[in-house]
């Protein structure tokens, strides 16, 4: 596949513009063996990034999440016992609202500049964000710095566009399983820390173990990633060519590079609507995904007040989710691969197809209705901690195996154009996780834990059917779409 993603939208650009933006991307295709090819580059360096980037996944949550079990001792030291009880919610799903703005820029200024400068540059916003949300004096200047932090997330969506632009299609999974696994350990990781140590040392303590994290990542970022993004290092490629030939390297005017940023930026949403299996999945996803910020927000009360947990008993429990999350990315690093070949050979063609991601995506979004069900109704009874801590475990596994193959669909189905699928799916993800757990407190001081926790359960088993169509009709359905059609 040799084409740009400008190239589908080239027809909106003014006619005195597409000759001198096609002229500017004559683009080449690597060689059989050409070393800078991210593909061919060594398995020890692509296993080291994904590494890399499974770390910075993890620091990202850790810093979100590790101030959940003392929300409400923050907002009330930062308000002076002024603020209403939503306001200890919004600080921890605030950090979705930015993440669901960060990215409409990220994505595509990566696919313009790469990925290199964009991660570097996301990840000092989000160590300067992270100071000066330690050092905040009033909880509007704390929320504001939670925003901040999450706008400047880069590793979110260009972690999967990343692992996609290293693997083949059939080498994926287990590189997608490991970036995925890491944000979940990290958010049950950051409560068990954040906990001990704020009951210790003070919340603005666990802030700053935070930001020296993401300034470690950032160090093997500037020192060992390497741009990976295929079209930025062709279009390098190209101008070395160039000038060994003493030709003059062409380079975009202003109004061509005001046209890529503009269509760069408006790409996520023309691919996120310009195909309704992308919609479809994105809503399916966005509202699985939001029950982990339902979890965040209303397990601390629920161990506090109606099992009598301390700060650091409170952040230890969130290690159950981590468990389950464990169990789920053992599965899906041992079978999401397999199951995609296993198809690829069963079909007639014998072709791959990104609906092979599927199948583990299917089980989870089936059994993750009667994980929340089951949650919220021992908490509604009080019963033993124990089972409440093993349906904590258990959402983990359903929610894990739900999300990783939808990644893995996204950057499989979309080729070139993941980073911007991956960018619309996310905000659309983001806002589910901002507002959607805003509703758990008030439905519960309403119905009661287990009646407003069946409502929640009922929601996603409405949508657990999406995948499965998907599934059967997918490859018909992504023909409709220029971003998702067949190469």
């Amino acid at each position: 596949m040799t084409a740009t993603e400008e190239q589908p939208l080239l027809a909106s650009v003014p006619e005195t513009l597409q000759n001198g933006i096609k002229h500017t991307r004559a683009i080449l295709d690597f060689e059989q063996g050409d070393a800078e090819n991210p593909r061919e580059w060594p398995i020890a360096y692509k296993w080291a990034m994904v590494s890399l980037l499974a770390f910075t996944a993890f620091t990202v949550t850790f810093t979100c999440i590790s101030v959940v079990p003392v929300a409400s001792t923050i907002v009330d030291e930062l308000s002076n016992h002024t603020a209403s009880p939503s306001a200890s919610a919004l600080l921890v799903t605030i950090w979705e609202l930015g993440e669901a703005a960060g990215p409409l820029l990220i994505a595509p200024l990566s696919e313009v500049y790469g990925r290199y400068p964009v991660m570097n540059v996301c990840n000092i916003l989000f160590i300067s964000a992270s100071l000066l949300a330690a050092v905040s004096d009033s909880t509007a200047l704390f929320i504001g710095a939670r925003a901040l932090t999450g706008a400047a997330v880069a590793s979110n969506v260009l972690g999967p566009a990343i692992i996609g632009d290293l693997f083949a299609s059939e080498q994926r999974g287990s590189a997608l399983s490991l970036v995925m696994l890491a944000p979940l350990v990290g958010g049950a990781i950051g409560p068990a820390v954040g906990g001990a140590i704020a009951q210790t040392l003070g919340w603005r303590s666990v802030l700053l173990i935070a930001t020296g994290l993401a300034l470690t990542c950032e160090i093997a970022f500037v020192t060992c990633f390497r741009e990976t993004y295929k079209m930025i290092i062709l279009k390098r490629k190209v101008a070395h060519i160039q000038e060994e030939a003493g030709h003059e390297v062409s380079e975009d005017t202003k109004d061509e590079a005001r046209y890529r940023l503009w269509y760069a930026i408006t790409r996520p949403f023309t691919v996120l609507f310009g195909s309704s299996v992308l919609l479809a999945l994105s809503l399916f996803g966005s509202v699985m995904f939001s029950y982990f910020y339902v979890l965040s927000t209303t397990l601390p009360d629920i161990l506090r007040h109606r099992y009598g947990f301390t700060p650091a008993q409170t952040g230890s429990s969130f290690l159950c989710f981590s468990i389950g999350s464990f169990v789920s990315v053992l599965i899906c690093n041992s079978s999401l691969d397999r199951i995609y070949i296993r198809l690829r050979n069963r079909s007639s063609a014998g072709k791959g197809c990104p609906e092979y991601r599927l199948p583990l995506s299917i089980v989870g979004g089936l059994l993750l209705p009667f994980a929340v069900l089951a949650f919220g109704w021992i908490a509604h009874f009080r019963l033993p901690v124990a089972l409440l801590l093993l349906s904590v475990g258990f959402m983990g596994t359903t929610l894990l195996m739900t999300m990783v193959p939808l990644s893995a669909y996204v950057v499989d189905a979309c080729g070139l154009y993941s980073a911007s699928a991956l960018t619309g799916v996310i905000v659309s993800r983001c806002l589910m996780g901002t507002f959607l757990p805003l509703t758990a407190g008030p439905l519960a001081d309403m119905l009661g834990y287990g009646w407003s926790f069946t409502l929640l359960g009922l929601l996603s088993l409405a949508l657990s059917p999406i995948p499965i169509l998907v599934f059967r009709y997918g490859e018909k359905w992504r023909q409709r779409s220029e971003f998702t059609r067949d190469a």
